[in-house]
């Protein structure tokens, strides 16, 4: 959760009057992100135009009330003639069609906000899985799933509450100050003046609410890092005896927060006491010069109370405007946010067909490649590895090693140079048909939270029980499986957190039996494990790359001593490659690793 999410959240049933003022964002470019949002709305015409003529009636209803008022009134003094009962009853259906239509208004705009936002979400998502892995390579994780998030939900408070709000508001006001105009011009224009004095009111205030919102929630993220920070790293903190300097940090950080929430409470708390009173002032105007104008005959009793109610009326819009104001500016801002992820291109998914061969021999051929221009990562890379051969890369931290997975499996794009699956060069060919014929099991492995069973048929929906049994068998967790309370059908916590790291990677090797690929990677598969779980999870790689193109990324070169052909690798460029004893008889780069590991050097 971001800083200023946390800072906006507050304790349930004490009032967050400063939220009302909490900082704006502003899109870039309103007028086409506004013209975007349309097209959404445009889809739901007709709910659209439902929640619209309900919020007319509404506020004709709202608006006529006060009149009616008048009548009676002005019928019970002896002031005017009419039924006083027919009146009442009048008032009584207007007062019950203004209920109901305000229920009508939540109704229609709860379902078009939902409608909207469905939509949007799902265009989001769709979005997202179909980016290139370079996108979210290179933007926060956080970021991103805050569009998903923070952003869409913005956009239906927005629509199901302050854009009924803002539209029945205007209608208001204009119906209020045309009849208010009506009656007698000259109490209305004395009315009005209080409106200005809400207004400078409240921009003086919210001035100063919004400056000590600000730091509050500037303090309140920093008192939460604090913390969290101290419990992630808690061992840390008492292995060097630093809990008193973290618990000063946390008593000063904590004693700014309490100055800048006590201002901001206090700000926004006179907020409600001030408008009262400046209320209460209106109310004495127009009882006072209403009561002057009754007496010369320029206006009823009735009108006086009529007016009590419509500069009621009239002035609640206003504020409430105000303050949606503000929550529809970070409403179009975050769909701002959410149109930049929609535009983004997608990954390109046409292409030629991986063609069904038996052999599957892979050949970089002078491959450049950078993530950043003019920083190269490889550097005229060649490579071949035959098919069915097991060729290790190994080499110091970024060397290049996991580049080459990541341009063969076509997360990213070469420079120039050409990557060749058999005679098919990899970027003729459609990325699904590719990694279809690719499997490839990570360092940090990723397993869902759902059952091991749909876990393993992620790589092949059409798997069979039987092919799973094998798959179980031959990465070695039949095991593990009869421990489980339900084996198959046991479900896991998200990412697997209720089994071991080294279940989970022996899993991640039976979800590579299940796809049955032409060509493995194994990138670091074992670089987190204990010695005799690496033991049993290099007797299941033994099994599952056998007769299979393999590619080993390895630091723990235990791990790939019977590759056929190792490859050396340093700043992007093959050193050395040979067999494992072959390099250790050159003395080379390679003898030097190996030694650093298994000689006792210090790494």
């Amino acid at each position: 959760m971001s800083e200023k999410k946390v800072a906006d959240r507050y304790l349930p049933g004490r009032p967050n009057h400063s939220a009302r003022f909490a900082e704006v964002e502003y899109a870039e470019n309103v007028g086409a992100t506004l013209k975007r949002i349309w097209t959404y709305f445009a889809k739901e015409k007709t709910m659209l135009i439902a929640m619209l003529a309900v919020v007319v009636f509404g506020t004709l209803c709202g608006v006529y009330a006060p009149s009616l008022q008048s009548t009676a009134i002005d019928i019970i003094a002896g002031s005017a003639s009419g039924a006083l009962f027919k009146t009442l009853i009048l008032m009584l259906i207007d007062y019950l069609l203004y209920a109901g239509s305000q229920l009508l208004q939540g109704l229609f705009s709860a379902r078009l906000s939902q409608r909207i936002v469905k939509r949007m979400r799902e265009e989001l998502f769709g979005k997202i899985v179909d980016l290139p892995v370079k996108y979210l390579d290179s933007h926060s994780h956080g970021d991103v799933m805050s569009r998903m998030t923070n952003d869409i939900e913005n956009i239906s408070t927005t629509v199901s509450q302050s854009l009924p709000s803002l539209f029945s508001g205007v209608l208001t006001i204009a119906g209020t100050v045309s009849i208010m105009l009506w009656y007698c011009w000259q109490l209305a224009l004395l009315s009005f003046a209080t409106v200005l004095l809400t207004l400078l009111a409240t921009k003086l205030l919210s001035k100063q609410v919004r400056k000590f919102s600000r730091k509050r929630q500037q303090l309140l993220g920093q008192l939460n890092g604090t913390v969290e920070e101290m419990i992630s790293g808690y061992r840390t903190v008492v292995a060097y005896n630093h809990q008193g300097v973290t618990t000063e940090e946390f008593c000063q950080t904590s004693d700014s927060l309490t100055r800048a929430g006590i201002r901001t409470d206090v700000f926004s708390g006179v907020m409600g006491p001030i408008m009262n009173c400046i209320g209460n002032v209106g109310f004495v105007i127009i009882a006072a010069f209403g009561g002057f104008f009754a007496i010369n005959g320029l206006i009823s009793v009735g009108v006086i109370s009529a007016f009590i109610v419509y500069a009621k009326q009239f002035s609640r819009p206003i504020n409430e405007i105000a303050q949606i104001y503000g929550q529809l500016q970070t409403a179009i801002a975050g769909a701002e946010r959410v149109f930049i992820v929609l535009d983004e291109v997608s990954e390109d998914m046409s292409g030629a067909q991986l063609e069904d061969s038996a052999e599957a021999a892979v050949t970089f051929k002078n491959v450049q490649f950078s993530y950043v221009p003019g920083h190269p990562v490889l550097k005229d890379f060649t490579l071949t590895v035959p098919s069915g051969k097991k060729v290790a890369l190994v080499g110091s931290t970024g060397s290049g090693k996991t580049t080459v997975v990541n341009l063969l499996m076509r997360f990213y794009d070469i420079d120039s140079g050409e990557i060749r699956i058999n005679r098919q060069n990899i970027e003729d060919l459609s990325r699904s048909s590719l990694r279809r014929d690719v499997a490839i099991v990570l360092q940090d492995t990723v397993l869902f939270s759902d059952t091991i069973r749909n876990n393993l048929k992620y790589a092949n929906e059409a798997a069979t029980q039987e092919q799973l049994d094998n798959a179980v068998r031959m990465s070695r967790c039949e095991e593990m499986l009869r421990l489980l309370p339900q084996g198959f059908d046991t479900m896991l916590a998200a990412a697997g957190a209720n089994i071991s790291q080294g279940q989970r990677q022996l899993l991640a090797i039976a979800r590579a039996f299940v796809a049955d690929p032409k060509i493995l990677i194994l990138d670091e598969a074992t670089s987190n494990v204990d010695t005799r779980t690496e033991k049993a999870i290099q007797d299941a790689m033994q099994l599952v790359m056998k007769n299979r193109t393999s590619i080993v990324i390895a630091h723990r070169l235990s791990t790939i001593r019977d590759s056929d052909v190792i490859i050396v690798m340093d700043q992007g460029r093959i050193v050395e490659s040979g067999n494992h004893d072959g390099l250790l008889a050159k003395k080379g780069r390679y003898y030097d690793l190996y030694m650093t590991q298994y000689a006792g050097f210090a790494t």
